[in-house]
């Protein structure tokens, strides 16, 4: 149902760059990154007179370069000091107590003024745990020896508390972040922004392994879900559109990420496609830009394919599951993102199962579990069985002459329910049980939208539906 190669594709495309990008599974953490700590700075970052590399050449700093080489080293001589091991059994005497004592020197502040200061912001970035607050300085992680057990076991449940995150930067700068239900994207995103890198690693021997919805109705309200969080993310201060300029975020990495939350709003375009064949065949106008344009698309599929170098079948498959996805999922994470984002309405789409026994070669694939997700799709469907029909009883009517562009048409209209086979499977063969709703809107949008084509006819100018209707008078 989804191809997996072109995925990593993505992947390894984007490990080129900055990393690839978090995923939600089979990823592990530097805890100095998902602490919201910045990267070590390396030596070559420190350099005075570093050599400026972009697309229009190389040029050297000036005079600023000085500034900034000043405010690095002293940012250098911070996070390197963001790895020492502390005496727990001081710190149980109290957050006060630590950080007169031990972080004078480790944290470079001189009086015990900026220490207080220091203490109050920590405390408000990562809560009221000194013990915690401790275990983010430690790089390599893990409890010393020296851990009083009864103090560790209070401050563990004090930390795990529900109330702990309350007026913290968690879930806004530092750890998960929230806002979104693709909170993956949204935190990785944060984390490349501060300058962390991710490397892709794919080892012959799977390091994690998961389960993953094997029908297609599982399948779409995953894929919901990814697109409604990706729409949240569009519509937030995080947007990778005008979020962290400041940072370190390369611009090919913003050109991906960018991607990751706009492709829901491909389902617009793709609902046209899929409509388009069956204008034609209703109106019975065809033109040239329409050739043009389904030809690019078969194009781009060829080009895909062969940068790919996944087989025609993995390829077919993934671009089937595109259209069917685009004119479902997709589609409904928009309308529902921005009622959700602009108007505060959180709609919820009900699932529920409507057979519990399948028989039959690959059953499972093609159940469906809920109503609303189904409608656009089968519409799409009966619109271009409706097309079909109308063009071939207008090229009967009309003679011998009209059967040769008929055929670009069916060829067009026959190819929209080819990716659309799968979803038409799954409801021919639960014809029986599929409800009865989704049947009467399809047709009826399909026949509204028909009837109201042939009533409009963008297509003919208004002297020519005079002159069809003997209004025209001289003037013809």
């Amino acid at each position: 149902m989804f191809c997996h190669y072109i995925l990593q594709i993505n992947l390894k495309g984007l490990d080129g760059i900055q990393g690839p990008v978090y995923v939600g599974t089979g990823c592990c953490f530097n805890r100095q990154a998902l602490y919201g700590y910045d990267p070590v700075l390396t030596e070559e970052d420190l350099e005075p007179n570093i050599i400026v590399k972009s697309c229009c050449g190389s040029r050297k700093k000036g005079r600023g370069g000085n500034k900034k080489y000043i405010d690095k080293k002293r940012a250098m001589k911070r996070t390197e000091s963001t790895v020492p091991i502390f005496n727990m059994e001081d710190i149980e005497e109290g957050v006060e107590g630590w950080f007169l004592q031990e972080s004078s020197f480790i944290l470079g502040y001189d009086d015990e003024r900026s220490l207080l200061m220091s203490q109050k912001s920590l405390e408000k970035r990562f809560g009221q745990s000194p013990v915690f607050i401790a275990a983010t300085f430690q790089e390599q992680g893990g409890i010393p020896p020296t851990t009083n057990p009864a103090t560790l076991l209070k401050e563990a449940i004090h930390v795990i508390s529900c109330g702990y995150e309350d007026k913290t930067e968690w879930g806004k700068e530092i750890g998960w972040i929230y806002g979104s239900v693709t909170e993956d994207i949204l935190t990785g995103f944060k984390m490349h922004a501060r300058g962390w890198i991710s490397i892709y690693c794919m080892p012959p021997r799977p390091a994690f392994k998961g389960s993953a919805p094997i029908n297609l109705s599982d399948r779409l309200n995953q894929v919901l879900r990814w697109a409604l969080g990706s729409i949240e993310i569009l519509l937030s201060r995080h947007c990778p559109i005008w979020y962290g300029y400041n940072g370190r975020l390369k611009l090919l990495e913003r050109l991906a990420y960018i991607n990751t939350i706009v492709y829901p709003l491909t389902s617009l375009p793709l609902l046209a496609y899929c409509v388009l064949p069956a204008v034609c065949l209703i109106s019975n106008y065809a033109s040239m830009w329409f050739i043009l344009l389904f030809i690019s698309i078969f194009a781009t599929g060829i080009l895909e394919l062969r940068w790919s170098g996944v087989g025609i079948e993995d390829w077919w498959r993934n671009e089937q599951f595109w259209v069917i996805g685009g004119t479902s999922a997709h589609l409904f994470a928009v309308f529902q993102g921005l009622l959700k984002v602009l108007a505060g309405i959180d709609t919820n789409f009900t699932v529920t199962s409507k057979a519990s026994d399948e028989d039959g070669d690959f059953a499972e694939l093609y159940v469906f579990k809920w109503t609303s997700l189904l409608i656009p799709p089968t519409t799409v469907i009966v619109l271009n069985m409706v097309g079909i029909v109308a063009g071939v009883s207008y090229a009967i009517n009309s003679g011998y002459q009209s059967w040769g562009p008929l055929f670009g048409k069916l060829f067009f209209a026959i190819w929209v329910i080819a990716h659309l086979y799968p979803f038409l499977k799954g409801l021919l063969g639960r014809q029986n049980r599929t409800p009865t709703i989704v049947i009467v809107w399809s047709i009826l949008l399909a026949s509204i939208f028909s009837l109201l084509w042939v009533r409009i006819d963008p297509f003919t100018s208004d002297s020519t539906k005079a002159a069809a209707n003997g209004q025209c008078g001289i003037n013809c």
